[in-house]
């Protein structure tokens, strides 16, 4: 798609920009100067199209590092950028990421404009799972609490009780065995084995679960950690919580993408491996650049569908299929399961 034309930043304006992105970090991972030179006006014109007119862009982690650094107002996990897109402000929302996070923003900001710039920003999680299948599997298990995992649609969102992330999936599940016998977990059938472990419920009588999968995530083979740690002696390995049960056995902590940067910056290791999509190193990389990471990624073709090109066209000119709309019955009832998750998570 063209972009419009518009004030382009002198070489002065340009030569400060690149200094700011060099001082975050961009320059470390491999950013030329030819490339820092490039990305400068690009970024120069989204930061003054971001002022005019009055919008607020979110970043996931796993975004490309140039949309992190070099335009994002926040970054974070699902949870992170759900809460602080609940608390802005601004009279719109570009939201850099996938389309079930676009969602969720637009869920907690239903008077705001929300603008999701890539239209190949989709989930293998969120596409496993219809509304039509969570409808199912409560007719099949009729009283049991359905907790939905954050990578779903607002369709399925709408469809249950409480939504839950990587960061807080435990705690909650563990409030709902309070009150019931067996929970239904969504869509994530390695992640649900995983909690299942980690909680003490057996898996398919206690903590049932669908059988979606990540795309990023069910790549990683268990085989290569003995070979890592034979390679970097003393390293410390992190999964994240979607990965294969048998490698999440042999790390040293699981969790979601806020805990594991937590985790590195609270502990002293020769090395660190993050054993899930390439931009969490990347944000690691650059917020902690005395630590040692040893790559072992696997890129996420849907995250990484969003380019500076694509932010600044959604901000200059944005299409029909670039504004996220969802259904106000849907959207009422996918914000009680969110705000379920905000009050127990919190609790």
């Amino acid at each position: 798609m063209p972009i419009k034309s518009g004030p382009e930043p002198s070489a002065k304006q340009v030569a400060d920009e690149v200094r700011r992105l060099c001082g975050k970090g961009l320059d470390s991972l491999g950013f030329a100067p030819a490339d820092l030179a490039a990305v400068a006006p690009v970024t120069w014109r989204i930061n003054r199209l971001k002022a005019e007119k009055k919008a607020v862009i979110p970043a996931h982690v796993y975004q490309r590092p140039e949309v992190v650094a070099g335009v994002a107002d926040f970054t974070g996990d699902s949870y992170a950028l759900s809460k602080r897109c609940a608390e802005v402000r601004a009279e719109r929302i570009v939201f850099c990421g996938v389309r079930f996070m676009a969602e969720t923003a637009k869920i907690l900001n239903p008077a705001k404009e929300v603008l999701l710039p890539a239209k190949d920003s989709g989930c293998t999680l969120a596409d496993s799972i219809t509304a039509s299948d969570v409808r199912a599997a409560k007719r099949k298990y009729p009283g049991v609490p359905v907790v939905s995992y954050i990578n779903t649609t607002a369709e399925v969102k709408a469809e249950s009780d409480v939504i839950v992330t990587s960061a807080n999936a435990a705690k909650i599940l563990r409030l709902m065995f309070e009150d019931h016998k067996r929970v239904l977990f969504l869509p994530d059938a390695w992640m649900g084995s995983n909690l299942a472990r980690q909680l003490g419920k057996k898996p398919g009588s206690e903590l049932l679960f669908w059988d979606g999968k990540c795309i990023v995530h069910e790549n990683f083979d268990p085989a290569m950690v003995a070979l890592c740690r034979r390679t970097y002696p003393g390293v410390k390995i992190l999964a994240h919580a979607e990965c294969n049960p048998a490698f999440v056995e042999l790390v040293d902590f699981v969790g979601g993408t806020a805990d594991m940067l937590r985790y590195v910056r609270e502990t002293d290791a020769p090395y660190y491996m993050l054993v899930t999509e390439c931009g969490l190193g990347e944000v690691a990389r650059t917020a902690m650049p005395e630590k040692h990471f040893i790559p072992m990624c696997r890129l996420c073709p849907y995250m990484k569908a969003t380019t500076l090109q694509s932010v600044l066209q959604a901000l200059e000119d944005p299409q029909p299929w670039q504004k996220v709309t969802v259904d106000p019955a849907v959207a009422e009832a996918a914000k009680r399961s969110i705000e379920r998750m905000f009050e127990l998570a919190e609790s």
